[in-house]
């Protein structure tokens, strides 16, 4: 004879149930299957054997994340331990829904698991008639105790912090990019549309933005008198050009344009000069989130390309768990993966390369520096995302490695070790957290 008992986890308690003895338990699962769903057939076959309830919700968050784990957690051992016969003439057999935590206890217990088939159709049933089969426990309190762990749970996994607003940067960074790619489109708009009637202005000024703001206030080329000329150098800041689109306003080749034209390039370039200065006021919002998100990634690289790393590995966790192999090539997928294809050269970087480090670099060097950058970046992700207080130091510290990493490059001169360096920044970052202290008490 089996005796067979299933474990069942609950947001309640844990909950051994015993099922009546059979010769084999694969004859169980027609008798199963048939009174799952009625509650007096399925007491007959299944009885609540212990029952072990959660002491607060921190606790039934902890079991939780031991049972996803796959670990056997110090309250389950002793409950089982407790209320399972380990001994004796009968096989026991312990049944669980889930294989992982099944392999564990099998290993902390050296007994019979069973997973799958009967079991499962027993833990469906207990599932659905749970409430009923423990006594003193009401649907309504079980409906509470699963929705309470369930925001805890998913709270914890997604590590749940509003001070960690990575995604506010992954939508910044998007939205700064399409307003590039925009407002350059619109500002080839506007310099077709008015360069029909003040084509020289192009030769003049190429800024797209400062285009705009030109058209904006010239309008018809012909008003243009030596009274425009303050104004045009309060927007180009340069007398010399100033004058220069005075001259050839007097004898531009451009055709005349009417009334209703030009009131509508007016309003376009208005709306230009608006995204544009909105463009700005973006930036600096992303520059104050990267400061307060992630500052030591800042410091290093640069709020833009700092952000770009944030947005392309998708949060600044997911970043955080990157080597430092894959953060030199992150966005360059493409390019990698087909020199793996073809057998050809596998790039040297993707994000970083828009760092001035690179671009600063000798050819030769560009692999050695960008293979290095990567390796700081990696470190001041890290620190920003596990970090309690957010500071700059470390990123500081870390830029000027890099500093010297070039210089070495370039002059021979050895750099400081980074031990030493790191040294000195948890000795600064101290320092500041004693000063800031004593302010307070003052």
């Amino acid at each position: 004879m089996v005796l067979l008992h299933v474990l069942f986890e609950h947001a309640a308690g844990y909950a051994l149930f015993a099922v009546k003895e059979v010769e084999e338990i694969g004859m169980l699962l027609p008798q199963v299957e048939e009174s799952v769903l009625n509650i007096g057939k399925f007491n007959s076959m299944v009885s609540l054997a212990a029952f072990f309830p959660f002491k607060s919700a921190q606790a039934a968050l902890e079991n939780m994340n031991a049972i996803s784990e796959g670990v056997v957690h110090a309250d389950l051992k002793l409950f089982l331990e407790t209320n399972l016969p380990l001994s004796g003439k009968k096989k026991a057999t312990l049944g669980v829904s889930d294989a992982k935590i099944g392999a564990a206890l099998q290993e902390e217990f050296t007994i019979s698991i069973q997973t799958g088939g009967v079991v499962a159709e027993i833990s469906r049933g207990v599932r659905l008639h749970f409430h009923s089969l423990v006594k003193g426990l009401t649907g309504q309190a079980a409906s509470k105790a699963q929705l309470g762990l369930g925001h805890s749970y998913s709270r914890a996994k997604v590590k749940f912090n509003v001070n960690r607003a990575d995604n506010m940067i992954i939508q910044s960074i998007a939205l700064l990019d399409q307003l590039d790619k925009d407002i350059n489109t619109f500002s080839m708009r506007v310099r077709e549309w008015y360069g029909y009637h003040f084509p020289e202005l192009i030769k003049i000024v190429s800024e797209n933005s400062l285009y705009c703001r030109l058209a904006q206030l010239i309008g018809n080329r012909k008003e243009l008198s030596e009274e425009s000329l303050e104004s045009l150098e309060e927007v180009v800041m340069d007398s010399a050009k100033a004058q220069a689109i005075l001259d050839a306003s007097r004898s531009s080749m451009g055709m005349d344009i009417s009334p209703i034209d030009l009131i509508n390039i007016e309003r376009f370039s208005n709306r230009v000069v608006s995204l544009a200065a909105y463009r700005l006021e973006l930036q600096e919002y992303l520059r104050s989130k990267m400061g307060q998100v992630a500052p030591n990634l800042a410091a290093l690289i640069g709020e833009v390309v700092g952000a770009r790393l944030i947005s392309h590995a998708g949060s600044l966790t997911n970043l955080a768990k990157y080597p430092a192999s894959t953060v030199q090539i992150l966005g360059a997928e493409k390019a990698l993966f087909r020199a793996l294809k073809t057998r050809g050269n596998t790039p040297k970087y993707g994000l970083i390369f828009h760092s001035t480090f690179i671009g600063r670099a000798a050819a030769k060097n560009k692999g050695r520096i960008s293979r290095y950058l990567a390796n700081k970046c990696t470190i001041a992700s890290r620190i920003d995302c596990f970090s309690e207080v957010p500071t700059s130091v470390f990123g500081d510290k870390l830029r000027e490695q890099v500093e010297e990493r070039l210089s070495f490059y370039e002059t021979g001169e050895v750099p400081r070790k980074n031990v030493d360096v790191m040294k000195d920044a948890v000795k600064e970052v101290s320092s500041h957290e004693v000063h800031a202290v004593c302010q307070c008490c003052e």
